[in-house]
């Protein structure tokens, strides 16, 4: 797991993804941790938006079967045109979050995911590669 300070050069949307996991960090400072997933979905906004970060919010992608929109996917979060961001509660992440993950970036055609988990005091994230 990709949990380390300062992404560093070469990594996939490096610089953005530090930006985005500051905010994280500020929310759960902020309002502190083990709340449901929504309020620190809306209190990233807020801070994305103080720190001028282009965001989405709730954002519809298609669900296409063969040539037929079937359903939508809509992520918490899209920052930037470039990152899915999904906020969690939970003990940790499992191969279900990250199977979810892949899942989204494929329907959005996107290459990279970002976990935030609020459980505890200390933020927990994980970056989801397509």
């Amino acid at each position: 797991m990709d949990t380390k300070g300062h992404e560093g050069q070469g990594l996939l949307h490096g610089d953005l993804v530090y930006s985005i996991v500051g905010c994280a960090i500020e929310v759960l400072r902020g309002i502190g941790h083990g709340l449901h997933e929504h309020p620190y979905e809306h209190a990233l906004v807020v801070e994305f938006r103080l720190r001028g970060l282009r965001y989405d919010q709730q954002r519809r992608f298609p669900v296409m079967y063969k040539g037929e929109k079937v359903s939508e996917f809509v992520p918490d979060l899209v920052v930037d045109d470039a990152v899915i961001v999904d906020t969690k509660v939970v003990s940790s992440f499992n191969d279900s979050h990250v199977a979810q993950m892949t899942g989204y970036l494929a329907i959005t055609g996107l290459r990279l995911a970002l976990l935030l988990n609020f459980k505890t005091t200390k933020l927990e994230w994980k970056r989801v590669v397509r």
